[in-house]
């Protein structure tokens, strides 16, 4: 599969980066959820989007809430799952509640994202 990586921190995206190479996954790299939404709009085929949070721009909430709005009315569904370093109680919901269909804390174990992965590709 090939999947769409949503991250501004540039330590976040080295380590993201390195890990979706050792699974063997093609990726491609946005710095923000409005590039995000620029990329997907493309003609890009992207089977999964891995979304910070908290980002400049546009956040992750709001571009999965853009995101969801698009596929409304059509029978597409991209499986977006949250990457993010709030893991206190009720922030998977709100992740959730944004349209997302899972959730990964950072930082994030290798293991945990190859799960991740396998499950939704």
């Amino acid at each position: 599969g090939k999947v769409l990586l949503v991250e501004d921190n540039i330590v976040n995206q080295a380590v993201a980066k390195k890990m979706l190479e050792k699974i063997g996954v093609e990726y491609e790299l946005a710095n923000n959820g409005q590039l995000a939404l620029d990329r997907l709009s493309g003609e890009h085929d992207f089977d999964l989007v891995l979304m910070d949070c908290q980002m400049p721009v546009l956040d992750g909430y709001e571009a999965t809430r853009k995101l969801r709005e698009k596929e409304q009315g059509s029978d597409q569904h991209l499986p977006i799952i949250a990457m993010t370093a709030n893991a206190m109680e009720g922030d998977k919901e709100k992740c959730i509640e944004a349209g997302m269909d899972d959730y990964i804390s950072k930082p994030v174990k290798m293991q945990a994202l190859k799960e991740t992965l396998q499950h939704w590709l």
